[in-house]
């Protein structure tokens, strides 16, 4: 007999005991088959048809209808009934269901011994005539019943499965069981086809760049780091790929954008995973103005297409993406959430830090105004943001990549969007002065160098590219995990993930 490890929804050694002898049941079947000469794992096999296509075909049949049209047809068996010498068998597809109709009068002699031994969570073939039973059930009415795989391990009970540590770890059992698992990883897809479509007809380029750095850069945050044997060199794995996006616009590429994963050495939470998914692009010749216009239009096609409508449910509260969102400067937002109207970015370091500390936020004695502005807004600001917001013009100091206001002196041309209180996408007017990108860069890299795990370093290669000349470019970031869980109105990031990151199983 095989061990079976222990599984977190059976912690009881009574269930574990169960469970063993539910496998071992079902590998005497195996046995038993392949004594027979049948092979309980066979190659291939050609359905005529998708059980989706099929009730499509079929919409309306009278009951006892039969309609004489042979086809074949697969699936996993969630539901096996008899009532005398008669068999009904549940298939289940892509997560449409149909019922096989089986008399033992019309199956052959090994199709009816089969369907006598088949078990919850098998895969079945069947071949024979579409009808409707007497109480109007679209039906196939088998000839012969094939096994095309055997299950060794049941399928939770009626009720499904509820355990979320083993909703996550297993993922397949929860797709199996669970049809709002397999509904999120429908709108992702088409979120991710959305996404593609909308920026493909705005004249944008897919491409792919690195996914191994050999520096660290383009977003504020902790890499993971590898080591190449034969370079015998560390390498990061990439927290954003901006810096070569931005070099192939440099090179002449005018727009540009990645549909990719990004992994960031952080902690885990609801709405946190170390590796997850951005949507990043440049355009030569906009700011960001331009690309708060597109931002705004993909969320739009995103959801007309992933879920049919702009306006949405997100855990109970109405949240509109019909637009026009709305702009508010992070300083103005600062001013009214903290009463203080006569703070600005000029006002004295010791005025902002007794700002913070009324309101319980904390400091560190490197951080200017720029950084302390940032703390207030994250601790009182961007959680109270459930329309959609673009926060925009965020200080110099902590936007090391983004072109300085046109206009006001001690901020970029940044915007965050906001919904639901969450961050959606990050954007700027690039910054394209290679010295003042040197500068900043240097800055990050002191910042580095003082014990900021986040900061960035001086990434040679790209000012080398900047130098050759860049034009005025529009960059953009989207999360499109968080549009998935908004979309799909769920409050946990592993919910939209097929196989997110776990802490390793214990026994």
């Amino acid at each position: 007999m095989t061990d079976i490890p222990p599984s977190p929804d059976q912690p009881d050694p009574d269930e574990r005991s169960k469970l063993a002898e539910i496998v071992a049941t079902r590998r005497a079947k195996v046995a038993s088959l392949r004594e027979a000469g049948v092979d309980p794992y066979p190659v291939g096999f050609r359905p005529t048809t998708t059980l989706h296509d099929l009730r499509t075909a079929f919409p309306a049949l009278e009951p006892g209808e039969e309609t004489g049209q042979q086809v074949s047809v697969a699936g996993r068996l969630v539901g096996k009934r008899e009532l005398g010498r008669l068999s009904f068998l549940v298939l289940r597809e892509d997560g449409v269901e149909l019922q096989l109709f089986c008399p033992v009068k019309a199956l052959d002699e090994d199709s009816h011994a089969l369907v006598a031994d088949l078990d919850i969570g098998d895969w079945v073939g069947a071949r024979g005539e579409v009808l409707a039973t007497k109480t109007g059930e679209l039906s196939v009415k088998p000839a012969t019943v094939q096994l095309l795989g055997k299950g060794l391990r049941p399928l939770p009970k009626w009720h499904g499965l509820s355990d979320t540590e083993l909703r996550f770890r297993q993922r397949e059992l929860d797709l199996v069981v669970n049809a709002e698992a397999r509904q999120a990883f429908t709108i992702r897809a088409r979120v991710l086809t959305a996404l593609r479509a909308e920026m493909t007809e705005r004249g944008f380029v897919e491409v792919e760049t690195p996914i191994l750095h050999p520096i660290p850069g383009g977003a504020l945050a902790k890499p993971f780091v590898t080591h190449h044997n034969a370079l015998d060199e560390d390498l990061y794995l990439r927290i954003a790929p901006e810096l070569y996006l931005k070099r192939l616009i440099a090179g002449g590429m005018p727009r540009v954008f990645e549909l990719g994963r990004v992994f960031r050495n952080e902690g885990m939470s609801p709405r946190h995973n170390p590796e997850f998914t951005i949507l990043e692009s440049y355009a030569a010749y906009d700011d960001y103005h331009d690309v708060m216009a597109m931002t705004e239009a993909l969320l739009q096609r995103a959801a007309r297409d992933a879920v049919g409508t702009t306006e949405l449910t997100y855990q109970g509260r109405e949240v509109s993406l019909a637009g026009p969102f709305a702009r508010r400067p992070l300083l103005a937002l600062v001013q009214e959430a903290t009463g203080r109207d006569d703070v600005d970015y000029d006002t004295d370091l010791a005025v902002w830090r007794e700002l913070c500390a009324t309101h319980d936020v904390h400091v560190e004695d490197t951080w200017g105004v720029g950084k302390l502005a940032l703390e207030l807004y994250e601790a009182l600001v961007e959680s109270t943001l459930w329309d959609p917001t673009f926060v925009i013009d965020y200080p110099v100091e902590v936007s090391p990549l983004a072109r300085r206001h046109r206009e006001l002196p001690h901020v970029t041309e940044r915007f965050e969007l906001i919904v639901t209180g969450r961050e959606f996408a990050n954007a700027f007017s690039e910054l394209t002065d290679p010295d003042d990108q040197r500068a900043r860069m240097e800055a990050q890299a002191r910042a580095k160098d003082a014990g900021d795990e986040e900061a960035m370093a001086v990434d040679e290669s790209y000012l080398r590219a900047m130098e050759l000349g860049l034009p005025p470019t529009g960059g953009l970031g989207i999360g499109v995990d968080r549009l998935v869980m908004l979309l799909a109105d769920v409050a946990n990031i592993r919910d939209v993930i097929l196989f997110p990151t776990l802490r390793p199983e214990r026994g």
